[in-house]
């Protein structure tokens, strides 16, 4: 009997990733890991720079920093990360997954590493000045990449180059790199912006927004809230038109951030964090062909003393979904918890795993809790191979399998000075959880941290997580 060989292995003239999620999830498991690591507010005047990390429980450099990449300039802020091609060019042969785009959300650069040659020890290959930027899109504070099917990597923006809201795209040339221009039309950028994912079986894009650059640069003022200065808009846009055709104000949905359409290339729905409501939303594509937007899950604020408002929120900074769609994955920084939601009937997620990693409340802060309506006391402090955590989970990423989760602590380097000031003094951490992909669940590895407060030049901030091959935030199925 001739065995079925799957399109994945047996492919000869397949690009980049995997023909679908749900191959995907068949891939081999990751054994190191890219995250940029900034430096700025940190008191030690030293560049960003990307970390490799070993991930390999048979390796020797298991849970080690085992590559360090500095960018040529001080105080850019990298933030999220991309790939020059990923799984939307499977069918293109002449593609391949070589090279990490690094936007900075600070100085407006963007550095493309190359990982091709070395994945162990990625090396610089080209870097696209802030005036580039400016003067061909008249956009700046980039966040979010993702690579196009059309070989284009697109990158969204806070603001314009004074600081102003503006949520526009860059597009680049996915071989030569340069600046191409906008991908909306001209004039036709959101009033903010921050992420997106787009689903072109819908012909749609669904963008977030942040907040301008000016009002969060330096920090975070409650005042800035209540003169309404924040997001709290989902735009809707046009995929071939490249025009916002909707824009659905978010009914108590302040500050937008993370935007997930389920994995499956036929789904018109997904989820939204919300993160000062600390509310996840769902958007879909109602009976009438436009789209909607509905509250499925809600964190409810803790009343506090000693903290910076009477009230507390989760603060959600980010989401993701596993490849299958089942689990929805988020973090409430301020709060301190990773939860996992079953999501197998969107409009009714169920929660089935919680762990707390760190956050606020801990025993012995700070900070009192008077009135809790979930915990009946404030957790203890997380202490992991003699390190007690400062911070609490930020950024995450889920294993293809969906088996482990990775979680780091750094938000973006101006609100961990105000909100975790001994997140600065300590360095930020990775963590990893097992997860119970059967019947839901999220238990800590005791054995696995990476502790970037002994980094060489002084305690850094990790942020976002990437594996070489691709991974549930930064692949998307045409």
């Amino acid at each position: 009997i001739t065995p079925i060989v799957s399109a994945a292995t047996k492919c000869g003239k397949c690009g980049p990733g995997y023909p679908t999620p749900l191959e995907a999830m068949k891939g081999p498991r990751e054994e190191i890991i890219y995250l940029p690591c900034i430096y700025r507010n940190t008191g030690t005047e030293a560049p960003d720079y990307l970390a490799t990390v070993d991930v390999d429980p048979k390796s020797p450099q298991y849970c080690q920093v085992i590559h360090r990449l500095p960018m040529p300039n001080l105080k850019d802020e990298l933030h999220h990360s991309g790939w020059n091609t990923c799984s939307s060019c499977f069918g293109d042969s002449t593609k391949s997954r070589t090279k990490l785009v690094l936007p900075s959300l600070i100085s407006s650069r963007i550095y493309v590493v190359d990982v091709g040659s070395e994945p162990r020890a990625p090396k610089l290959h080209k870097v696209i000045e802030p005036k580039d930027i400016h003067t061909k899109c008249g956009l700046a504070y980039l966040h979010t990449s993702h690579c196009l099917a059309s070989g284009e990597v697109m990158i969204s923006s806070l603001g314009d180059p004074k600081g102003n809201g503006k949520g526009g795209f860059v597009l680049l040339d996915g071989e030569t790199f340069e600046v191409k221009g906008t991908w909306e039309q001209p004039g036709g950028a959101a009033p903010m912006g921050y992420d997106f994912w787009y689903q072109p079986r819908h012909n749609v894009m669904i963008s977030t927004e942040w907040g301008p650059p000016n009002v969060l640069r330096d920090g975070f003022n409650p005042a800035d809230v209540e003169a309404g200065l924040y997001g709290s808009h989902l735009h809707v846009w046009d995929w071939q038109r490249h025009e916002i055709v909707q824009t659905l104000p978010l009914k108590d949905g302040l500050i937008p951030l993370e935007i997930r359409f389920l994995h499956n290339p036929d789904a018109a729905q997904g989820f939204v964090g919300c993160a000062l409501s600390s509310n996840i939303q769902r958007f879909y594509k109602n009976e009438g062909g436009t789209w909607s937007v509905e509250k499925v899950i809600q964190v409810p604020p803790k009343k506090v003393k000693g903290w910076l408002l009477p009230e507390m929120p989760g603060l959600i900074t980010d989401i993701l979904l596993s490849l299958d769609d089942r689990f929805l994955y988020f973090n409430n920084w301020l709060h301190g918890d990773l939860r996992q939601y079953d999501v197998s009937d969107p409009q009714r997620p169920r929660l089935t795993g919680q762990i707390f990693l760190g956050g606020s409340i801990v025993k012995g802060g700070p900070v009192q809790v008077l009135e809790d309506q979930e915990l009946n006391s404030q957790p203890e402090p997380l202490v992991v191979k003699g390190k007690c955590v400062a911070g609490g989970p930020q950024m995450i990423q889920l294993s293809l399998d969906g088996k482990r989760v990775y979680v780091t602590t750094s938000l973006y380097s101006a609100w961990d000075k105000q909100f975790y000031p001994d997140l600065i003094r300590e360095g930020s951490v990775m963590l990893q959880i097992d997860v119970d992909t059967v019947k839901g669940g999220l238990k800590l590895n005791p054995n696995f941290l990476v502790d970037f407060g002994k980094e060489p030049l002084g305690p850094a901030l990790a942020h976002e997580l990437r594996y070489p091959g691709g991974d549930c935030t930064s692949d998307i199925w045409i």
